[in-house]
């Protein structure tokens, strides 16, 4: 019986100072100016944050332009016969995607995909991430087909 009234009496203390909990006020809001000029920056290239859903371009009839987009890099070392080796085991899975091999000296890097949005290089991430190592994603020119 104790039991009860006490947790009764403590029920009431709290449910009458929930009411004091709610005030009004004003929120002040901290940020680094950095952001906001990256955000500016990132409008004037035209990328995208979702995912575009514009039909598939028939690429043999299509005018090939350059853009700002992400790529999806799937190998990065030394070794110029290891990274020819990574883009036909990408190529063997996924043959409807670019790949693209450059040399920055001391390494060969792989990168595959031509995406207008993160979102998108990121969905191909997720799957790739089982299969290969050290999977990142760069924003860089990408090829658009018009």
């Amino acid at each position: 019986m104790k039991i009860g009234l006490a947790l009764i009496g403590l029920f009431i203390c709290f449910s009458g100072s929930a009411g004091y909990a709610q005030q009004r006020g004003t929120v002040e809001v901290v940020a680094d100016p950095l952001i906001s000029l990256m955000q500016r920056n990132r409008m004037g290239t035209n990328i995208l944050a979702g995912s575009a859903s514009k039909p598939p371009v028939d690429k043999k009839n299509a005018t090939r332009s350059t853009a700002m987009g992400f790529r999806v890099q799937i190998y990065s070392g030394a070794n110029r016969s290891e990274a020819y080796a990574e883009q036909a085991r990408f190529k063997a899975l996924y043959k409807d995607i670019d790949t693209y091999i450059t040399y920055e000296e001391p390494n060969y890097r792989v990168k595959v995909g031509d995406f207008r949005s993160r979102s998108e290089a990121q969905d191909l991430m997720q799957g790739l991430r089982k299969q290969f190592n050290n999977v990142f994603i760069f924003t860089e020119e990408i090829y658009v087909y018009q």
